[in-house]
């Protein structure tokens, strides 16, 4: 019985279903749309990026700013035809040796525009009123790359000995981490030959404080008994000099330096009094302008 009543029943269930479905206008198809969610995906949103803001105020650059960063004086565009100048003394000291005091000078700067240069140098020591040695060179560089310049010229000197004109030619710039370096040889008026190499590089402590080690090394084609040269590796000086900027153009140091002479060079020396290596301590200035 319970069966029969079960079948009768659903006939009528599935008629009143399509008789709901006629009422309110649905075909099959269309309720089942209806039933059915969109899964079409809707379209994203344009963000607007928003400008960065820093995070603490920063201060326009300043000329001494840029002077800081750029050591070789104006700052100019690449290929700038104008001229520009720059001349600095590293070296303006007073030595105290054993033998004495002495006044030591080394400077250099130069004239001209990106690519070419009039190169001025000069370096010398003073003993008391006795002018020992000094000397000026003139010399036209041209810039090869962003870092080096070929430079070729000539060098004058006062003293020791009478005085003298060399040709000189060679290469200076910034070698690897900013170290400063310069090859120059020389041809004397007699036959001479002779080649130095110099480096330095300064060694930041704070902005302001600077440890600045530094090198010079002398060779000689043949010996020159006139000036104290033996044929060979002449002489080397060592520096170590500490200087605090009062500001970019003025700075006094304290430091010390050991100079030594070898083979005839140093036998030279000997004969002359001298000795063969000495160690001194130092006090002056680095100014620029």
């Amino acid at each position: 019985m319970n069966s029969v009543v079960k079948m009768s029943l659903r006939p009528r269930a599935v008629a009143c279903l399509f008789g709901m479905t006629a009422a309110l206008g649905i075909s099959g198809v269309h309720a089942a749309e209806v039933e059915m969610p969109s899964t079409a995906a809707a379209p994203e949103p344009i963000v607007q990026p928003m400008a960065p803001s820093p995070a603490s105020p920063v201060a326009p650059l300043t000329d001494a700013d840029r002077r800081a960063v750029y050591r070789g004086g104006a700052l100019h565009d690449m290929g700038d035809t104008e001229l520009h100048s720059y001349f600095v003394f590293d070296q303006l000291e007073w030595q105290h040796r054993a033998a004495g005091g002495t006044l030591n000078w080394n400077g250099n700067g130069w004239i001209g525009g990106d690519l070419d240069r009039l190169w001025l140098r000069t370096e010398g020591s003073r003993v008391g009123s006795r002018l020992e040695d000094a000397e000026v060179q003139a010399l036209w560089g041209h810039s090869i790359t962003p870092w080096w310049d070929l430079v070729a010229g000539v060098r004058h000197d006062f003293r020791p000995s009478a005085a003298q004109t060399w040709l000189a030619f060679g290469i200076q710039g910034l070698a690897l981490y900013n170290f400063e370096s310069e090859v120059t040889a020389f041809v004397g008026q007699r036959g001479q030959a002779s080649l130095r190499v110099e480096g330095r590089y300064d060694l930041l402590i704070t902005n302001r404080l600077i440890l600045q080690p530094s090198l010079e090394a002398n060779l000689f084609a043949k010996d020159d008994a006139a000036r104290g040269q033996g044929a060979g590796l002449g002489d080397t000086s060592l520096g170590l000099r500490l200087r605090y900027e009062v500001d970019r153009q003025f700075a006094p140091y304290l430091g010390i330096s050991w100079d030594r002479s070898y083979g005839n060079s140093a036998r030279m020396v000997v004969r002359e009094g001298g000795r063969r290596s000495e160690l001194s301590v130092l006090a002056g200035v680095r100014v620029w302008f």
